[in-house]
């Protein structure tokens, strides 16, 4: 009989229309692979040598102000920059580059050199998804922005630069690809059914439970049915909203709560300061797409334990992404972990 938690099989992600593999048997093979050396974090609450924490040099001679919550401003070294000229180059069908341009920029979350989304209080962060309303608003009316990403690196082995807590927005005059794909899945469900996809996916979660990590009366964060990453978290909005602007104050006050939720049973399961890759999709600018569902993904590498991480390498660039841990395995050991810090335990 062919079962889901011990045969190969592939499992299709409807946001994107594209399948992975996923071969539960391989968790039982030996490990002889890279394994990473991490040292437990410990970092002061101000770095005389971060660039941004308050007070503090950038680059270019720009100088922090001594800010006290969030501080916004322009990435001193943006992909994207406004005024691109605007042309393309086709000298050939299978050959072609169109200009693109748009805004950087950094948010951090934080003065304290020393906090991760785990460890902030619930009022402080409320205070960054406030800021994270404000700046979606303003650059999705910016003339010449198409969409609004925003997203945060933790750690270095995903890519961070500073350990200060903090994250970025890119703001671009194209839709990038994996929101491309997920707009053209969203808008042929909703024309064809009548109600986002995300409803419907989430409404199944909620009674099957199986993939819940936790949730409250406004989101659930769950490992999706189609997870790539090892422990991959999906967080969705309970409410229908096409992006952060239509969330209510209270619905503010619960994407605060489930953050730091997931980001505690992250950092519970190894007992460090998880790394991953985290960003919201929401609706592209322009008019209010009702086939959109605000969600948000985490991505983090680490597969067996704080040493041992997973590339997306070999048959995963070259046919399709796989993974050896099931949805349903991942989402248990994070639901069962304590929402108590390992750091604040007596």
């Amino acid at each position: 009989m062919f079962d889901l938690t011990e045969h190969p099989h592939r499992r299709y992600n409807p946001l994107t229309r594209e399948w992975v593999l996923v071969s539960p048997h391989r968790t039982k093979r030996p490990w002889q692979g890279q394994v990473e050396k991490l040292a437990p974090e410990t970092r002061p609450q101000y770095d005389l040598k971060c660039y941004l924490c308050p007070g503090n040099d950038r680059a270019g001679g720009h100088k922090n102000p001594v800010y006290q919550n969030t501080f916004v401003f322009e990435n001193d070294f943006a992909a994207l920059i406004p005024g691109t000229p605007s042309g393309s180059v086709a000298p050939h069908p299978l050959i072609q580059a169109e200009a693109a341009s748009g805004v950087c920029k950094v948010i951090c979350f934080s003065p304290r050199h020393d906090l991760t989304v785990a460890e902030m209080e619930l009022a402080d962060l409320r205070t960054v998804v406030d800021t994270w309303v404000d700046q979606y608003v303003e650059l999705n009316q910016t003339a010449g922005i198409a969409y609004v990403e925003i997203f945060e690196n933790r750690g270095e082995m995903m890519g961070c630069s500073n350990p200060h807590p903090h994250c970025q927005i890119w703001a671009s005059s194209i839709v990038p690809n994996e929101v491309a794909k997920e707009a053209a899945a969203q808008e042929e469900y909703f024309a064809a059914n009548g109600r986002t996809l995300l409803t419907d996916y989430l409404e199944f979660e909620l009674k099957s439970g199986e993939r819940l990590v936790c949730v409250n009366d406004h989101f659930a964060a769950l490992v999706p049915w189609w997870a790539v990453w090892p422990f991959e978290v999906m967080l969705i909005s309970r409410r229908a909203a096409t992006g952060l602007d239509e969330l209510s104050s209270d619905e503010r006050d619960g994407l605060a709560d489930i953050l730091k939720r997931v980001t505690t049973r992250y950092d519970n399961l190894f007992e460090i300061s998880f790394p991953y890759s985290f960003g919201f999709h929401q609706r592209p600018a322009g008019p209010r797409n009702p086939a959109w569902h605000l969600h948000a993904h985490f991505y983090p590498p680490l597969l067996r334990s704080a040493t041992v991480r997973k590339f997306l390498v070999g048959y995963e660039m070259l046919a399709m992404p796989q993974r050896d841990i099931t949805a349903e395995s991942a989402a248990a050991r994070l639901r069962d972990l304590t929402e108590v810090h390992y750091r604040t335990r007596s």
